[in-house]
């Protein structure tokens, strides 16, 4: 389980960072703040993008903006509102795409492929637990967005949002394997077909096709059309088409969300 989540920092002092209470107020004592807001949660973001979010600290931040970590604490709180900032930061930035269509499909499709593409952006995101989200600017409209989508698929307020639950779902789901896919290619220095290729002889001596041959056939099939044991782009490709299918079935006027579009692979 991820050690890092969201709103696990003071309610009322992260609330007043995310909607700008943070920034320098009129009449403050002392000498002009050399740093705003945006520029400490970019300068985070940007530590995340490269290392992890776990490489994120106060003092690692402070060093990346030339101040002292005393000093940063003068902007932000903590480490816990720091990536309260961050989430909001990257939400408020999200791509939101709106199909020439107008379709619910077409529009949750989108929505899928713009959440799809901010962990792909900063795969980070994914390994935070937001149970409890940063209620911030950014996360609301987000939340809209992604709501308004679904506007036309005839669902209650409560079913609209466990649709959107759902999909948000599937694709943290896919990101997450996508993640693995990175991280094993990194950590032995081979990407998938080649790990397979040099480990093919050793599995050859324990595996029987003869005992397994349904797992024979159609690992065999599903390797050589990925070059590997499973591919999460496929993965996300053939199950977001499913996952619309299955938001389909809950219409109650019908499959009124227009062409699903093609087969992955077709």
């Amino acid at each position: 389980m991820s050690s890092d989540r969201s709103s696990a920092g003071d309610p009322a002092r992260t609330l007043a960072l995310l909607w700008g209470g943070g920034e320098e107020r009129p009449g403050r004592r002392g000498p002009r703040q050399a740093r705003t807001v945006p520029e400490i949660a970019a300068a985070a973001i940007a530590l995340a993008d490269a290392e992890a979010v776990a490489a994120v600290t106060m003092r690692a931040v402070a060093q990346r903006l030339g101040l002292s970590p005393m000093a940063l604490y003068t902007y932000v709180p903590g480490k816990a509102e720091l990536l309260d900032l961050m989430l909001d930061t990257v939400y408020a930035a999200m791509p939101r795409r709106t199909p020439a269509d107008g379709g619910w499909r077409a529009r949750t499709a989108a929505v899928a492929d713009d959440n799809a593409a901010l962990f792909a952006a900063h795969p980070w995101v994914a390994e935070v637990a937001t149970g409890r989200p940063p209620l911030g600017p950014g996360l609301m409209a987000k939340y809209e967005y992604e709501l308004r989508a679904l506007e036309g698929l005839g669902l209650g307020d409560v079913e609209t949002d466990a649709a959107l639950s759902f999909v948000l779902g599937f694709v943290h789901s896919c990101a997450r394997a996508a993640a693995d896919e990175r991280a094993a290619e990194q950590e032995s220095a081979m990407n998938d077909e080649q790990w397979w290729a040099g480990n093919a002889d050793l599995l050859a001596k324990v595996f029987d096709p003869g005992r397994f041959p349904t797992a024979a056939r159609i690992g065999t099939a599903a390797g050589e059309a990925h070059g590997a044991a499973s591919s999460a782009a496929h993965a996300y490709a053939f199950g977001l088409q499913r996952v619309l299918d299955g938001l389909a079935a809950l219409d109650p006027a019908g499959h009124r969300g227009g062409d699903p579009g093609p087969e992955p692979g077709a």
